[in-house]
């Protein structure tokens, strides 16, 4: 069977690639702090309570999952960091925290899981960054915690696919457009469902000659 773990599960970007991938007659493994909105969501998905950037938590949970093979890893999980402040009223804490989420966590659970997915089919580990994490793009500033913790992400993954090259493992970091969740607020462009349908379309097109590489949620590479 094929499957997939997808962390931040519960909600927004998260709780549609699982009930996709679910719909696919895929095995699910929906991660998330708050499960409750999780189960008994469709055949096929496990919920998880994880906390991501607990590293203790995520070593538990791979070795609950020891042996399986995770075909496709997506980590979701992540946050504004709005409240690390505008230049003159930076909050340090805050920062700190989003690159923990933002930038750490992911890297965390793809060693945890790195085995898992390098006995799949697929052997894929995705993270959803942001255009905002391109330095070749930012001509508008401010948001500098996020945009700063999106581009740590981005370096993280692309060193990531330089050492998983050998073992055919496609790492890619994806942009999931501007959409409508409770972080792009109700002015965003793009739905829900519009993003997430693009994403599984661009991760399903995706092979070794891809890894390393930064895309938007229609396929189309992003500069770095």
């Amino acid at each position: 069977m094929t499957t997939v773990l997808v962390t931040g599960a519960n909600r927004g970007l998260g709780l549609e690639m699982v009930k996709r991938y679910a719909a696919r007659g895929w095995r699910v493994h929906a991660c998330a702090r708050d499960t409750a909105g999780l189960a008994g969501l469709a055949t096929g998905v496990v919920a998880h309570r994880l906390e991501v950037t607990d590293q203790a938590a995520v070593k538990a949970l791979a070795a609950t999952l020891a042996g399986e093979a995770i075909d496709l890893l997506i980590n979701n999980a992540g946050v504004s960091g709005h409240e690390a402040g505008t230049l003159g009223t930076l909050d340090a804490a805050v920062w700190k925290r989003t690159f923990e989420i933002n930038a750490l966590a992911p890297l965390l659970v793809a060693e945890a899981f790195v085995e898992h997915v390098a006995r799949s089919s697929q052997r894929k580990l995705m993270a959803i960054s942001s255009r905002l994490g391109s330095i070749e793009q930012n001509s508008e500033g401010g948001r500098y915690a996020y945009r700063a913790s999106k581009t740590a992400l981005n370096m993280a993954w692309r060193s990531l696919a330089a050492d998983l090259r050998g073992r055919g493992i496609v790492c890619t970091v994806l942009h999931p457009g501007w959409v409508r969740t409770d972080m792009g607020g109700k002015q965003a462009p793009l739905s829900i469902e519009e993003s997430v349908a693009g994403l599984l379309a661009t991760i399903d097109a995706l092979g070794p000659a891809d890894s390393g590489g930064f895309r938007n949620y229609d396929g189309k590479p992003l500069p770095w």
